[in-house]
């Protein structure tokens, strides 16, 4: 495992090498394997551990009674999941999570993050200061997610979110998601989704190549 790698995380910024190898020992770290498409965590299972994506990336869905997906997040290299649920490892959970290609998880028992550590590690606070830090900014990226949603058309929702895609990454920018993710992302059918891109690149409004995106001003 490359500990210089996972110094640069969010979760393990501000930490030396030394250091994670002596945490990754306190939190019980385990590293695991998922093929494309395999589950990770299913919904009404607790959880001990989050999860650090290594390689790959993983989704966070949501599915209702009737089997629609709605895609609520994604974690890629670096990034974690499901630590809100490890924190509350009594609490089911309300969404799946499943691998979106190979991927490599590296899981920590969170539980041993929120106690006071018995060999009263010096880096033991930050671990506990970058942990709530990444969770605000996933909080940050679920309200992103409502207002990018809130429009009731198809096109009022592909503008929010491609909008803010631009604002933050400029006026050329590639996408996490194929269209049936973006789709099952913004709640909206693939099929009317990709009529819409098609009317807007038409109309002069951007032009767009599989996931890259380019928005042209009015």
């Amino acid at each position: 495992m490359n500990l210089q790698w996972l110094a640069e995380t969010p979760l393990f910024q501000g930490t030396s090498a030394g250091e994670i190898q002596a945490m990754l020992s306190c939190l019980g770290a385990r590293q695991q394997h998922f093929a494309k498409g395999e589950a990770i965590y299913r919904a009404d299972g607790t959880v001990q551990a989050l999860g650090l994506v290594l390689s790959g990336s993983v989704h966070i869905e949501y599915h209702d009674f009737w089997g629609n997906r709605t895609i609520l997040g994604q974690a890629g290299p670096g990034e974690i999941f499901a630590e809100t649920y490890a924190c509350l490892p009594e609490e089911p959970l309300m969404v799946d999570v499943s691998a979106v290609q190979d991927s490599q998880v590296l899981f920590l028992q969170v539980g041993k993050i929120l106690r006071t550590c018995p060999r009263s590690c010096g880096h033991h606070a930050r671990l506990i200061q970058n942990l709530l830090a990444v969770s605000a900014r996933k909080n940050l990226a679920l309200s992103r997610r409502m207002l990018y949603t809130a429009p009731k058309t198809i096109r009022g929702r592909l503008l929010s979110y491609l909008s803010a895609q631009a604002m933050q990454k400029g006026p050329c920018f590639s996408i996490p998601f194929n269209r049936q993710q973006l789709a099952d992302y913004l709640g909206v059918d693939r099929s009317a989704l990709s009529h819409e891109l098609g009317k807007m690149q038409a109309e002069g409004l951007l032009r767009f190549r599989k996931n890259v995106f380019e928005l042209k001003e009015s």
